[in-house]
């Protein structure tokens, strides 16, 4: 059996915020809990007042053939994220033998021994430089630079996300905005160390208006496992 996400899971948002999960099939549990397949969603009691995390949907990446009425379980290692765009950390505690294989398995024979990067459990690593930059909209004139390092053996894909505060809104900045520059864009990740900067304008940041607001880069690797880092700029009149 493949490490399935339950009902029993934990689940939590970035801000430490707890998931409930509610499936649509509740029929196959796993030690008491009901398994999640993909399109099931789910609320979080999220902490971040300005934009809290209210929810997730679940999708699967494709990599068991276990299904629910014609739906892909989801497994813990499946990458999902909230509504606004953040990465879910999901642990799960019932015991098993992780034997994900994205085909069927042949009646009376084994599993394939997992590819390396299937039988990778180790997290991306992400580092935001610098990690707060203050901005003043009145005497700041140069554009201000967020930088960001990302590592893993088996990458996927990048997501940088904007969180902000003062006007409680979130926007995809992976394939950057006008004021906005990131390079590389897109969000492709190919080799297991990369470095991704964003440089804004000082328009751009103005129009952030005066408080915080949170830049989160989000790596994901070939199994589904994540890691961010948050950059913060502090506006000030």
């Amino acid at each position: 059996m493949p490490l399935v996400l339950t009902t029993n899971a934990l689940v939590l948002c970035p801000h430490g915020g707890k998931g409930t999960t509610i499936p649509l099939s509740p029929k196959w549990t796993v030690n008491g809990g009901f398994v999640a397949a993909e399109g099931d969603s789910g609320t979080l009691a999220c902490p971040f007042l300005p934009l809290p995390c209210v929810g997730y949907q679940l999708q699967s990446m494709g990599l068991n053939a276990t299904q629910i009425d014609g739906k892909n379980a989801i497994l813990v290692t499946d990458f999902n994220q909230t509504f606004t765009g953040l990465p879910l950390v999901m642990t799960d505690f019932h015991q098993t033998n992780d034997q994900s294989t994205p085909a069927p398995i042949p009646s009376g024979q084994s599993a394939l021994p997992a590819t390396p990067a299937m039988a990778d459990l180790v997290s991306p690593v992400v580092t935001a430089a610098p990690s707060s930059v203050p901005f003043s909209i009145s005497t700041t004139t140069t554009p201000v630079v967020l930088s960001f390092t990302l590592a893993t053996d088996h990458p996927l894909k990048w997501i940088l996300t904007l969180i902000n505060e003062p006007m409680a809104y979130h926007l995809d900045l992976t394939n950057g905005a006008p004021g906005a520059t990131v390079a590389p864009s897109g969000g492709n990740w190919t080799t297991p160390a990369l470095a991704v900067t964003i440089t804004m304008l000082p328009t751009f940041v103005a129009a952030l208006s005066v408080g915080k607001s949170h830049f989160y880069l989000t790596g994901v690797s070939q199994r589904g496992l994540s890691g961010y880092g948050q950059g913060t700029i502090i506006v000030s009149p």
